[in-house]
Parts: C-alpha cells; sequence; structure tokens
C-alpha cells in the first residue's frame, strides 16, 4: 500500500474522496465546497493529509490530521478527524495503511499521541482502531456547542 503526503497537486484526489466521506456521514454532494475546504487546509498548512491510490492511480482512502495540544502534557497532539476509504476499496488494508501513516507521523513529530471519534455504530472502524491498539475512552464526557 503506498501512502503519500498529499498536496495542492493532489487536490482533486483527495476532494473526491472527503466528498464521499461526507456524503456517508448526511451531508449532501458539494465537491466545489470539499475542494475550496481542502485546498485552504493545505494551502493554510492546517492539517496533514495522507493518500492511497491504487495500482490505476484511482483515489482509494485519505485521513486527516488536525494538530491541536495538550496543556497538562506540553505537548502536541494530533486529532485524527476524517478517514475514508472509497467503498471499492474497503477491506484490503487501505485504512490500516492510513492508520499507521497516522501513528509514523504522530511519532516523527513527537507528537503526545493521536485522538479520534466514530459514530457508535461505526463497528467496522471501531474494530479498525481497537485492532491496532486504540483504546476505547469510558472516563470521559464529551460536549458540543453548536454556534
Amino acid at each position: 500500500m503506498n501512502v503519500i503526503k498529499a498536496t495542492v497537486s493532489d487536490l482533486n484526489d483527495v476532494s473526491e474522496l472527503f466528498n464521499k466521506y461526507r456524503i456517508f456521514y448526511g451531508q449532501p454532494s458539494d465537491l466545489e465546497g470539499a475542494k475550496a475546504f481542502i485546498k485552504e487546509r493545505m494551502e493554510l498548512n492546517e492539517s496533514t493529509i495522507f493518500l492511497v491510490k491504487s495500482k490505476e492511480g484511482l483515489p482509494a482512502g485519505f485521513v486527516q490530521l488536525y494538530p491541536i495540544f495538550t496543556s497538562v502534557g506540553m505537548k502536541r497532539k494530533l486529532l485524527l478527524n476524517d478517514l475514508f476509504v472509497a467503498e471499492e476499496f474497503r477491506r484490503l488494508g487501505v485504512g490500516k495503511a492510513l492508520m499507521e501513516q497516522s501513528k509514523k507521523y504522530a511519532q516523527e513529530t513527537n507528537a503526545a499521541g493521536i485522538l479520534l471519534e466514530t459514530g457508535k455504530d461505526n463497528v467496522h472502524a471501531q474494530a479498525l482502531y481497537e485492532s491496532i491498539g486504540y483504546e476505547k475512552e469510558n472516563d470521559v464526557y464529551f460536549y458540543h456547542l453548536s454556534l
């Protein structure tokens, strides 16, 4: 599995996957909006995106990591906010390869760890995360304020 760090030259492929990711989570298709959002993240260096392409050059999956910080630990952490594998490439190791690259990147950048969240009904993702060492947090509550 060839995982690359995405650049602006990969914008169309990442945007296509990002649009499908948003559709998966119940949002309407908006390829132009997806492209603008991803382009801005790349240009402002606000996230790190890794991409997998098939042997034929088709976009197979991506992961997007945002930097956050732990004040108590006085270190950077990474928020794994987006992970998506195109339907035709699922169960082929794409997701695991992206997760492994994320861990490698976290280690290379001396991050304290990686945080992520997923839907309670996304059992396939949960199985992947737990199979590679992620632990479910049961001691904290997450709150959200919509603005």
